[in-house]
Formats: structure tokens, sequence, C-alpha cells
């Protein structure tokens, strides 16, 4: 009964940190605003408020809410197919491969003359590779051989991005991809929002029904298989999700990393390690950790704008590493 105690209020307790850190995130940055200004601002009754809360802070807002919860998600889902407590998005390889289709764009500089081509291109860099996974993998697809493909996909994919660097001869082109790949919620529009979010959908909408199978999984592949779990297609499933979440969040915002890794680790204690309820708390963490961080950037003091990946890192760190020190529930198992 207490463990039910404990876990019960955990969602509602995310969600309204969430609603909080939202309402906090309208109210920090260079110019602090009032909460009758935000209103004012969303209203448009005030055509200087209007600018700053909807065309500044609500987009970027809603996008550190949207990517931060489907790294958190896929994180989650990635930890219970693999039952690897150090899996994250990334040993798939997409987010690898979407770093490199922006790259690419960055360095023909097409990205100045069509603001929307970049991360086009970098959305269909990580349909690309699934599409590779997918072929790679057409007669054998158990978990394994997809963590290897995966692995080897994002290894080609990181060289290639690497050799376009080496390659750029323009300082200024090296400096912004270097900042793009630092990841970033600044100057983003509804345009990126709109693009990105029917990829959030989507991916959401693979994953959470996956629980289930992620939850046999927990007794091994072979239990999963008699309990009737098609285990060929719940990976295919997953790394579909992630591919197309993750990229689109790589496509809009750069690489923001140690949210997908940490977020799943921090409401695991509260889900009594079972898969099946770890999917949206850790989607509801992911979001609380990034909107925190692109409220913390916004308030540094810096000559300019410290990269929300940067600040995950830093955190994400040493908290992971204390965690992993001091946590015994990261078999993802399910306690007796």
């Amino acid at each position: 009964m207490s463990k039910r105690l404990k876990i019960e209020p955990l969602v509602p307790m995310l969600g309204l940190a969430t609603l909080l850190l939202a309402g906090a995130s309208l109210l920090a940055g260079p110019v602090y605003l009032t909460p009758s200004e935000i209103v004012n601002g969303l209203g448009g009754s005030d055509p200087s408020l209007a600018i700053i809360v909807r065309d500044l802070r609500l987009p970027r807002l809603v996008l550190s809410i949207g990517v931060g919860g489907i790294l958190g998600l896929c994180g989650a889902a990635a930890q219970s197919l693999t039952r690897n407590p150090l899996a994250e998005p990334a040993v798939f390889g997409t987010p690898q491969a979407a770093a490199f289709g922006a790259v690419a764009v960055l360095y023909s500089g097409s990205a100045s003359a069509v603001s929307l081509l970049l991360p086009v291109a970098a959305i269909s860099a990580a349909l690309v590779s699934l599409a590779a996974i997918f072929w790679l993998l057409r007669t054998n697809s158990n978990i394994v051989s997809l963590l290897l493909v995966g692995l080897g996909i994002g290894s080609l994919a990181g060289a290639a991005t690497s050799l376009v660097i080496s390659f750029s001869s323009n300082p200024y082109a090296i400096m912004e991809i270097v900042f793009w790949l630092m990841g970033s919620f600044e100057d983003r529009s509804f345009q990126h929002v709109l693009l990105a979010y029917p990829f959030f959908i989507i991916c959401a909408l693979l994953l959470f029904p996956c629980g289930r199978g992620y939850q046999a999984l927990t007794l091994g592949e072979d239990v999963a298989w008699s309990l009737g779990v098609n285990v060929r297609r719940l990976a295919l499933v997953t790394v579909l999700g992630i591919a197309m979440g993750v990229g689109a969040g790589v496509a809009v915002c750069g690489a923001i990393g140690f949210v997908g890794l940490v977020a799943p680790h921090l409401v695991r204690p509260f889900c009594n390690g079972e898969p099946a309820r770890l999917l949206l708390p850790s989607m509801l963490a992911g979001a609380i950790l990034t909107t925190m961080a692109d409220i913390a950037v916004r308030l540094l003091p810096a000559t300019s704008e410290v990269r929300v990946g940067v600040l995950t890192a830093f955190i994400g760190v040493p908290f992971f590493i204390y965690l992993v020190k001091n946590n015994d529930g990261f078999s993802g198992t399910r306690s007796q």
C-alpha cells in the first residue's frame, strides 16, 4: 500500500512542477516581466510585450517542454528495451545522423537563405539513418544486433560531421556549426514548433503502447516471447519512435545531452522499477530538466547566452555519478 501511495502522486506533482516552471520561463529573461505584463503580452494589447512574450519566450518555452519531454520518454524507452541503465537515445544513431544533416546545410551556407532548410535536412537525415537500420536488420533484428548497427551508424555520422567541420575553410561557419551542436532554444519561432511537434506526437503514440512489452522484457527476451510479446516488432517500433522524436528535437534545437540518460533515473525509484510506469514520469522529468536549464541560461551573467546543452552536461554528469554511487535501483527490474 505504501508503494502505491508513493507512486500515484508522482505524475500530478511533476505536471504541477512543469506548469510552475512554464510560468517562470515566461517571466524570466534579460527583461523581467510581471505576471500582468505576461497576460498583456499574450493578449496582444501591448505590441512591445507581445513581441517579447509571444514571439520570443513562448516558442522557446513550448520547444523546451517538447524537446525535454521527448528526450526523457525516449531515454526511458531505450533503457527499457535494452535493459541497460546507461542506454540513451543516441545508442541508435539517429541523433548523430540528424546532427550531420544539419551540419551539412550549415557548411553549404544554404541555411541563411532558407531558415527551415536546416531542420528539414536534419529530420531527413534521421529518417535516412532509420531506413538504413531497418534495411540492415531486415533478416535479423534482435536487440543486440539493433544496438550494434545503431552504434555503427552513430559513429559513422559523427565521423562525417567531424569531416565536414575539418573541410570548412570559413571560421564563421565553423563557429556556427559548433554553437549549433551545443544545443539551444534561442531564436526559435513557432515555425520550428510546427515542424517538430508532429514528430513528437508520433513518437509518443508509438512508445507509450510499448509499456507492456518493456514490462515483459524485464524477465528476458525468451520469456517475453512466451508471453506473446513480439520482441522484434517492439524493437523496431521503439527505434522508429526514438528516431522521429529525437531526430526532430535535434533538428530544431541542436544536440542536448544527458537529459535522456538522467531523466528516467530521477523518477525510477518512485516507479518501483516498472518500465510501464516509467514512461510518462520520465517524459515530465525531461521537460522539467530542459525548462530549468533554459531559464538558467537566460539568467546567467555572461556576454552571450550559454548553450543549454552545455549546462545540462555540467549539471547532468556529476548528478548522474552521484546517482550511480548512491542508488541501487538501476537494474530496471521489478522489485520484489
